[in-house]
């Protein structure tokens, strides 16, 4: 993919050598401000990460990276030993904003692998040698999220139709990740290659991550789209104006279940009743070979204030209460194929994902 599709901002960025800051741009004040945001401390990513400061799974992964080498800041005087309990407090932190997101919990066991290995082979070296192969690993992870976001848009490609609507929920584009995007990668390089669907975008309550940040960041490209609410999606289909429907992925399990934001589930069944191919995009950071079915992710619950309140004025009464589940689960049945950076996973996805993702 050429220039045309990278994006015009950052989403997150690392400015300075160790002793630098974590730049993210406030997905809280989208589309109305483009403000940037600095993290100092552990304690302030974790803030924008439980805020939504920034979010998508692998951004989150990303970010929680570069929090690592913030909360290594503290350790300039320690000696190795204090320095590792030192990471192991600002992992043990940054776990704790996010539960579902497994790209988050991968990310820090790697920052983690990465400081043990370097003592492990250098023994003599010293706290700030630490800290500079923590960034270098961190910066690494980056690098590949944006290289795997470029593979996921070009396999991903022949799947989108030549003309017709593609219906997408929430966001998985560039504001979710380091690079340009999964479920968005695929949209973007279809474009590109010169098929010309529009591409339908839920508005995604409670939080609008598809009115507000979808719809703005296609609006970036000139990309063709259409903002609907979340419940005229079974309409659209009868009628015909649906081809496609793909979306991202917070945590993938063993079998092809998937978590993803709240709305997926409806999106998937609704796809299959009306005969049309659901694709999930995920890079494979995102898969947790550790749990086997989907009833196992663990689903994060946010505040009822959330549901209450529609952009920031309160559309309900406080006497009911709001239940509000970030995500939901996917069954792998109700799933056509899981684009990757590694190629196409098609049913059975369990047997895919074991020949493409397990350790040989």
């Amino acid at each position: 993919m050429n220039k045309t599709f990278s994006p015009s901002f950052h989403t997150l960025r690392w400015e300075g050598g160790i002793d630098g800051t974590l730049q993210l741009l406030d997905q809280r004040k989208l589309p109305q401000e483009k403000e940037y945001l600095t993290c100092r401390a552990v304690d302030d990513l974790v803030e924008a990460l439980v805020s939504l400061a920034v979010r998508g799974a692998p951004a989150i992964g990303v970010a929680a990276a570069y929090g690592i080498c913030l909360g290594m800041q503290k350790a300039a005087d320690h000696a190795p030993a204090g320095a590792l309990a030192l990471l192991d407090e600002s992992k043990a932190k940054l776990a704790a904003s996010r539960p579902t997101a497994v790209n988050l919990f991968w990310a820090l066991d790697r920052m983690k692998k990465a400081a043990c290995r370097f003592f492990a082979e250098q023994p003599a070296a010293s706290v700030p040698d630490l800290r500079r192969r923590l960034l270098e690993e961190a910066n690494a992870i980056c690098e590949e999220d944006k290289q795997m976001c470029r593979a996921i848009g070009q396999n991903g490609l022949s799947l989108m139709p030549e003309d017709g609507g593609v219906l997408t929920h929430c966001n998985a584009g560039a504001l979710a990740t380091a690079g340009i995007g999964t479920a968005l990668a695929a949209i973007y390089a279809a474009h590109q290659a010169g098929k010309r669907f529009t591409v339908y975008v839920d508005e995604t309550r409670p939080l609008l991550q598809g009115a507000r940040l979808t719809a703005w960041e296609l609006a970036q490209y000139a990309i063709p789209s259409v903002l609907i609410c979340d419940n005229m999606a079974a309409w659209l289909m009868k009628r015909g104006k649906i081809k496609a429907v793909i979306a991202g992925a917070d945590r993938i399990a063993a079998n092809g279940d998937t978590a993803n934001k709240i709305g997926t589930l409806g999106l998937s069944i609704l796809a299959k009743r009306f005969g049309i191919p659901f694709y999930i995009a995920a890079p494979s950071s995102t898969f947790d070979l550790s749990i086997s079915h989907g009833r196992d992710i663990p689903i994060e619950e946010r505040s009822a204030d959330e549901v209450h309140a529609f952009a920031g004025r309160r559309v309900a009464p406080s006497a009911i209460p709001a239940y509000n589940p970030a995500f939901d689960i996917t069954d792998a049945a109700d799933i056509t194929a899981i684009i990757t950076e590694k190629g196409v996973f098609y049913p059975p996805l369990e047997k895919a994902i074991k020949d493409y993702l397990e350790p040989k």
